[in-house]
């Protein structure tokens, strides 16, 4: 390289290792994902006061397209979820008690829960095969969510109506034939600290796409963009033990089948395509003990589709702002906004996308980050509770 080129690249990787610092100790081998949290708090701390959400009929219990696709999706209601909401309705009537709301996930509290949860368990028995019972799992915690975040939390940021962070939130275009798949585990659908939805956030829907874990018509969308741009041009930001990891240069060498023309990114004559040039980048969304499930359901679906294992990449180990204020398991994990930013720096760094700017969408997203931060520690200390968290692997940080 020239000696300014030569500049350029090292006050880049300055600037990414400041929104990315990384620790010395850990390989990717010795690395465990790090797109896997979704930055929760522990339970001891993170409980939201207990809530009610009643209504004088079940008229408005109903979820409209508009109302569902308020959360952050482009998708039309779920089929399942529509159904166990209309479930729920003929219940309230037949039983003569309200829907009532509390606590962290709108989970449901009272006599309605207790004959619900009668209901749904012997449902859930009732069903055939695996693949149904999932989908049941998960379009009810959806349903539950829905109904009992409504009026409660912010529909963009999914904080608390009095906490609503938008008016910080930067908004960035991601361009460049990028798109990020947000595979998220029903469990952290509208949760407060999730990360995951500040990628559509910044970005916008087209460019951060939510796919939630065992929703058909999300899962099947997304599959059929995959399908459409080809196995080359799909990625899954996790070490796979199965097969040789790959880092985001090993992925993207220049005699691979990505190649830059024009701005824009092709695949040559041998990758299996229609056409379509965006990269696909796939951010598992879910705590570390969902994402086993979650991975082995991609991998599946890889296999079925091109009969080979799902290309995956590793990060450099890094960790999020996230963890001065929740316990973490270990340093070497993060969540998942933190890993998109990783991957772009990451990505910025090499010449096919050195013209790209990809410093400045991983900055807007980092500038997100801080925002949901500072909303968070603003929030548990207006409720009296601690912000600080507990220092855990120090000898790890050199």
């Amino acid at each position: 390289y020239k000696p300014t080129m030569l500049s350029a690249t090292r006050a880049l990787s300055l600037k990414c290792s400041l929104l990315y610092p990384t620790f010395c100790t850990k390989t990717h081998m010795d690395t465990r994902p790090r797109t896997l949290h979704s930055c929760t708090f522990s339970s001891s701390s993170s409980l939201s006061p207990p809530r009610e959400v009643h209504r004088a009929d079940t008229g408005d219990a109903t979820i409209s397209l508009q109302e569902w696709q308020g959360w952050g999706t482009t998708s039309p209601i779920p089929a399942m979820v529509a159904e166990i909401v209309e479930d729920m309705k003929v219940l309230e009537r037949n039983i003569d008690a309200q829907m009532s709301f509390g606590g962290i996930g709108g989970k449901l509290q009272g006599d309605f829960k207790i004959q619900e949860d009668k209901k749904h368990r012997a449902k859930y028995q009732a069903l055939g095969d695996s693949e149904t019972k999932l989908q049941f799992f998960a379009a009810r915690q959806i349903a539950c969510r829905l109904l009992g975040s409504r009026g409660y939390l912010c529909q963009k940021c999914w904080l608390p109506l009095e906490d609503c962070m938008c008016s910080k939130v930067p908004s960035c275009s991601l361009g460049h034939d990028i798109r990020f798949w947000l595979y998220m585990h029903p469990k952290d659908f509208l949760r407060q600290n999730n990360t995951g939805k500040l990628l559509w956030q910044v970005f916008g829907v087209q460019a951060a796409t939510l796919c939630i874990f065992g929703i058909a018509e999300h899962e099947e969308t997304m599959w059929n963009a995959f399908k459409l741009a080809g196995k080359d041009k799909v990625w899954c930001l996790y070490p796979n033990k199965n097969v040789p990891i790959k880092s985001v240069q090993d992925s993207f060498a220049q005699n691979s089948s990505t190649v830059k023309q024009g701005g824009n990114f092709h695949v040559d004559s041998t990758a299996q395509t229609n056409g379509d040039k965006t990269m696909n980048f796939i951010l598992i969304d879910g705590t570390w003990s969902n994402s086993a499930a979650m991975f082995r359901r991609l991998t599946e679906r890889a296999k079925l589709v091109w009969g080979e294992d799902l290309p995956c990449i590793s990060l450099a180990t890094g960790v999020s702002a996230m963890h001065k204020l929740r316990p973490q398991p270990s340093w070497d994990r993060t969540c998942t906004a933190a890993a998109a930013i990783g991957l772009l720096c990451e990505l910025q760094l090499l010449p096919e996308f050195s013209s790209f700017g990809l410093d400045n969408q991983a900055e807007a997203l980092e500038d997100a980050l801080t925002v949901l931060l500072e909303a968070l520690t603003a929030r548990r200390l207006r409720m009296g509770r601690s912000i600080t968290r507990r220092e855990r692997h120090n000898d790890n940080i050199c």
